[in-house]
């Protein structure tokens, strides 16, 4: 295979198919096992200094929040962030010296709210380095390939582009065609962290609206953190098995966490909190701000609990509920009334 171009980017994430094969047969059971645990437990157990990291979700929609918290409460060190379509939850990975090098499809902004103070000075100021750049798409089809068990998926996107020189993609000749080919290296994290409607003890998981990457993102990731808003009964599950995108076996611990994407958004059940979102965001317009608020919401706490009393609670969090609710039906038919 003639090779006509290759990007400069580090190849995060990327094992050879067959080790990765090994590994999971080695080290992932098969086993219907009870596996809850507190979030404290989890990250404990399966984030470790030097990991390469996935958050799933989409922007400030469905992110594990309860678990981002844990890892700078635990001052876990030198992670290298998949910043597929990382907003909130990169901006205090990066800010709080947790990441030290993130490969970014979309990173560095709060969408309509603006820029991020916190990630963006540390990337100028060489605390945490971009060592990839590669499109949203182009991120989904690394977990496809993982997913698949292949060492690259094919595609055209990002052809011709800075993006690409940037990448850790490859350009080669296509031996049917004769015309160039965008090879797209496999992306096997070590850790992903995926929140979700609702799950059983074994991690048989649903999520309800879109489900983005967190598909592929599932069956790619060498280890797998289920927080949720609820565990239900294994019958639940088993009655309607076509809602359950995620199977137990690719989960290793589920952690029961309601409104654990605060402060973002659940689909269905609670808006973002735009107040807490707009308080980070002017604090962390310095280090001493960053500081200050990793102080009062995130040290400051033993978990998530007591972070949920101290944004204000039942009064805040059932006013959450109820913009979701007001905005829902507009929204999609499945949100609930």
């Amino acid at each position: 295979m003639e090779v006509l171009e290759e990007g400069s980017g580090e190849r995060l994430g990327w094992h050879d198919p067959d080790e990765a094969r090994r590994w999971v047969l080695e080290n992932k059971s098969r086993e219907l096992k009870d596996k809850t645990m507190s979030v404290k437990e989890a990250t404990s157990k399966f984030v470790h200094d030097g990991d390469v990291i996935a958050s799933g979700g989409f922007g400030h929609v469905r992110v594990a929040m309860a678990l981002i918290y844990e890892i700078i409460r635990q001052r876990k060190r030198n992670l290298a962030l998949l910043g597929k379509t990382a907003v909130h939850d990169a901006d205090v990975l990066i800010g709080s010296g947790c990441v030290s090098k993130v490969e970014v499809a979309y990173c560095f902004g709060h969408e309509l709210r603006g820029l991020s103070p916190a990630s963006r000075r540390a990337v100028e100021t060489g605390k945490c380095k971009v060592v990839a750049e590669i499109s949203n798409a182009g991120f989904q089809w690394r977990f496809l390939a993982a997913m698949m068990g292949v060492p690259f998926i094919p595609t055209r996107v990002m052809l011709g582009t800075d993006t690409l020189k940037r990448s850790s993609a490859k350009v080669v000749k296509d031996s049917f065609t004769g015309k160039p080919i965008c090879l797209l290296p496999a992306c096997y994290p070590d850790v992903a962290m995926i929140h979700v409607h609702r799950c059983d003890v074994y991690g048989n998981a649903q999520i309800d609206a879109i489900l983005v990457e967190d598909f592929e993102l599932a069956r790619a990731a060498r280890r797998l953190i289920i927080t949720t808003e609820e565990i239900i009964d294994n019958e639940k599950i088993r009655a309607e098995p076509w809602k359950t995108v995620i199977p137990f076996f690719t989960v290793d611990a589920v952690c029961e966490v309601p409104f654990g994407s605060h402060p973002c958004e659940m689909p269905g059940l609670y808006f973002s909190d735009e107040e807490h979102i707009a308080e980070w965001l002017k604090l962390s317009r310095t280090d001493e701000g960053v500081q200050q608020y990793l102080e009062k919401y995130v040290y400051g706490v033993d978990d998530f609990k007591e972070y949920l009393e101290l944004i204000g609670g039942t009064k805040t969090l059932n006013y959450l509920k109820d913009v979701e609710m007001l905005k829902a039906p507009m929204k999609a038919p499945w949100a609930k009334r």
